[in-house]
């Protein structure tokens, strides 16, 4: 089986890129985060290749979806006692089981700046993330939580720390929110890079950062061992990155044995 996660930064804006890939590459089921699209309006093109889509989104803003080939049961939309912001549930987490295995799609909150609403914000939806993921974990069944963290998960995954003084991504209170979450019983499913020595994932559209390699890794695979002591293969598909109208993400790739 193979699974992937990508925050397409606009599903409307990505479709002729993303059916383009989702021809090449094949995923079996695939965890797309930031679709900015209400979930009655996600593209039909999707469906038309064979992929059952659950997605949930409100429209302009965030949005989750996952596509499968191999089924979509159970679908849950949003964590349990998921926090809000401006009094407002945002949808930023999907869930379904895919051939027996169950994935929850999430795009967490951004934080804006650690003096922020938004970070507080941020630190509570990890915390309904943490508990959600508890509870899933104790079911036994292959399990990860797919998606755009907005956490570098360690100082070497980003270009230059230097640079994030003060800045959200990289907080100690962002990363103890990870390690609670890992705390759970899963690990972080690094990839591989398939150029340079850095398995980043997203590169800011500015200053050349993509060209510049000046990336960061924030999309991330956190699964339990039911699903990690499966993985054959697991890589940032670094080309979706180049060439005209990319999202400012790569697709993470992960080949399962089942």
């Amino acid at each position: 089986m193979r699974i992937a996660t990508w925050n397409v930064n606009s599903i409307a804006a990505r479709l002729p890129r993303l059916l383009a890939w989702l021809e090449s590459a094949k995923p079996d089921v695939v965890c797309l985060q930031e679709l900015k699209c209400a979930t009655d309006a996600f593209p039909p093109e999707v469906a038309e290749l064979g992929y059952e889509v659950a997605a949930y989104g409100l429209g302009r803003w965030n949005g989750v979806a996952i596509l499968s080939r191999v089924g979509t049961e159970d679908v849950r939309r949003g964590l349990a006692d998921e926090p809000v912001f401006d009094d407002a549930a945002e949808p930023r987490a999907i869930a379904a089981t895919c051939g027996g295995v169950r994935l929850w799609s999430v795009y967490v909150p951004n934080g804006r700046d650690p003096g922020h609403p938004h970070y507080a914000y941020k630190l509570r939806w990890l915390e309904a993330l943490r508990a959600t993921a508890a509870a899933e974990s104790a079911a036994g069944r292959p399990f990860a939580v797919l998606g755009d963290f907005n956490i570098a998960p360690t100082d070497e995954d980003v270009w230059d720390i230097s640079l994030f003084a003060g800045s959200t991504h990289v907080t100690e209170p962002e990363r103890k929110a990870l390690e609670a979450l890992r705390e759970t019983g899963l690990r972080d499913v690094v990839p591989r890079a398939l150029k340079y020595d850095k398995p980043y994932t997203y590169w800011d559209y500015r200053q050349l950062a993509f060209p510049k390699n000046n990336g960061m890794r924030i999309d991330l695979v956190y699964a339990n061992a039911a699903f990690a002591d499966t993985v054959t293969d697991a890589y940032v598909d670094r080309e979706e990155r180049k060439g005209k109208g990319p999202s400012d993400h790569a697709p993470v790739v992960v080949d399962l044995t089942r």
